[in-house]
């Protein structure tokens, strides 16, 4: 089998993969107050208080553990790390759609956020197996994975949950995951630059951090991207809200859902093109102009009178945020070295994800202590200063790709 076919056969299992784990995690998320009102939350306040800690919970357990699983995907191999991180998100959907309580509903988002991480371990592998000068495409269609299930996931939940049940559903979910897992295990084959494993050594966790942190296109793209990440997450707690206060209550959860549907369907049909232009021009040129293009649309959204008019520049965001993410896993992938790589795109996702845990924080107190046109202003203004970052450090360094090495001594700055 050509390396091509191979290649083209392990993306479609890692495209189905990212796409059935999303839209899995994503039926959930508009539905949570409901759910957790079925397993014991029925006050208004405790309901409340366990959403957000149920919301909360993956992010702070990949903060911490997506590192370790790519240093341990380093030593065993990339194809391993797409089978774990299916396999822990089958089993966490399982405990969810089984959960009496809501206190082991949040256990169980514990265990995902602990054994999940389907993106960063499906683009250490596509990264590895790519050829150059097309690593950028395949990012940019795995990117289009998750929009495709963030898009798809609500639709689902929303029109089945009635007759099936969030808990059949979720159990369906979790069947669907482990059959993406079992096909991951049986079709992947692990890049041929990663097959020899017997030799690596096992890099320190802190030596990699210290590493990134020294590189100085790694350092620039996370700073930006967690400015990103800050703005669209803590743009979350606002939009609803917003929308609300122009249509009315009585439809503002219909326009919600149509105007994520728009972002998210720009974002699903951007992603593709991102990811061609990042094989051919400079990703931190691209990421300027997507930086840019989501700081406008954002600021300009507390303008419109009439909610047609957040239609356009929802698009707006959602195509210029396709960009982001894949570009960040991007420059990782070609700034490090290939038996590394799976340690650095680990701690670039766990950097990110502190990005949106601290949005999501401080998203919901910026929409209670400022009136929403400014907290919208401060969102615009988070991807703003990222594009500002940029443009400011990105002259200053090599356009060569250079892997790190294993030292933090032998970083070369510039």
């Amino acid at each position: 089998m050509s390396s091509a076919t191979s290649f083209a056969r392990s993306f479609r299992i890692l495209w189905a993969g990212q796409f059935f784990s999303t839209c899995s995690l994503t039926i959930i998320v508009p539905l949570l107050p409901f759910y957790m009102a079925e397993l014991g939350a029925t006050l208004p306040e405790a309901n409340r208080i366990w959403t957000g800690v149920a919301l909360a919970a993956p992010a702070v357990t990949m903060c911490l553990f997506s590192p370790l699983w790519g240093r341990y995907g380093d030593q065993v191999g990339k194809k391993w790390m797409v089978v774990r991180a299916l396999a822990g998100i089958s089993i966490s959907l399982l405990w969810m759609g089984l959960a009496s309580s809501p206190l082991v509903f949040v256990l169980a988002r514990l265990l995902q956020g602990a054994f999940g991480g389907v993106v960063d371990a499906a683009a250490a592998f596509a990264g590895a197996q790519a050829s150059e000068g097309t690593k950028g495409r395949a990012l940019g269609n795995l990117q289009s994975a998750t929009a495709a299930g963030s898009l798809t996931g609500p639709l689902i939940g929303g029109l089945l949950s009635e007759w099936f049940g969030l808990a059949t559903m979720i159990l369906w979910s979790a069947l669907f995951t482990a059959l993406c897992s079992v096909a991951a295990a049986v079709v992947l084959q692990e890049p041929a630059s990663g097959r020899n494993l017997e030799s690596r050594e096992k890099l320190p966790i802190a030596h990699a951090s210290q590493e990134m942190l020294r590189h100085p296109r790694i350092r620039n793209m996370l700073v930006a991207g967690m400015l990103a990440q800050f703005g669209v997450y803590g743009l979350v707690a606002i939009f609803a809200p917003h929308v609300e206060g122009i249509v009315g209550s009585a439809y503002a959860a219909s326009w919600v859902g149509v105007l994520q549907a728009v972002t998210w369907s720009a974002t699903f049909l951007a992603a593709p093109w991102w990811g061609r232009r990042n094989d051919r021009k400079r990703i931190e040129k691209n990421v300027c102009v997507a930086l840019l293009g989501c700081g406008v649309s954002i600021a300009l959204q507390t303008w419109p009178a009439d909610v047609i008019w957040l239609l356009p520049l929802r698009a707006l965001q959602g195509f210029c945020f396709a960009a982001l993410v894949q570009s960040i896993f991007l420059v990782v992938t070609l700034e490090s070295a290939e038996n590394r790589r799976g340690v650095y795109i680990g701690l670039a996702n766990s950097t990110l994800t502190i990005g949106q845990i601290i949005g999501s924080l401080l998203g919901a107190g910026f929409g209670a202590l400022l009136p929403l046109e400014w907290a919208f202003a401060a969102m615009g203004l988070a991807f703003l200063s990222a594009a500002g970052w940029l443009a400011l450090t990105a002259p200053r360094q090599r356009l060569a790709h250079a892997a790190l090495p294993y030292h933090p001594k032998e970083v070369k700055n510039e």
